[in-house]
């Protein structure tokens, strides 16, 4: 039994002897001979849930760019409630689709990066400019010290 949620399931192998000892056989169907094994491979059974990724819904339809991909996400009919006739659908949330919510924060994000480098590179020149006077001044005052001494002698 799994100890956790999402565990691997470990199953034990005892060779390669199958007789009727064993209850239960770990193993996949990897050829379809001639007959069919009945309650195996007799009946199909639909998978019951689509694809929710953009992406795989539009590479499952072979739909272009500019299709609309809601339109074609598969939904689920939920059971009609008692004195109600219109039939529902459930459908999942439909990832990594680009909408224009999704657009306007990218821009957004880009605006912020630009407006920060913008300032960085703002108070950069600011601050050499400042950088570039206390130089100016240091060299001044070493002249006037040197003037000094030199008039002093």
């Amino acid at each position: 039994r799994p100890r956790r949620k999402g565990e691997r399931k470990r199953k034990s192998v005892r060779g390669c002897i199958v007789d009727s000892n064993l209850s239960v056989i770990a193993m996949s169907i990897v050829k379809k001979g001639e007959q069919d094994i009945p309650g195996l491979t007799d009946n199909t059974i639909p998978r019951r849930l689509g694809p929710k990724r953009a992406s795989k819904i539009r590479k499952l339809f072979n739909l272009t760019k500019d299709d609309d991909v809601c339109q074609y996400v598969i939904k689920r009919p939920l059971p009609l409630k008692e004195g109600k006739t219109r039939q529902r659908f459930k459908a999942p949330k439909i990832q990594r689709l680009v909408t224009p919510a999704v657009l306007q924060r990218k821009r957004h994000k880009i605006a912020l990066k630009r407006r920060r480098a913008e300032k960085s590179r703002l108070a950069a020149a600011e601050y050499s400019k400042i950088l570039a006077q206390r130089q100016k001044e240091a060299k001044e005052a070493k002249e006037l010290k040197r003037k000094r001494s030199a008039s002093l002698r």
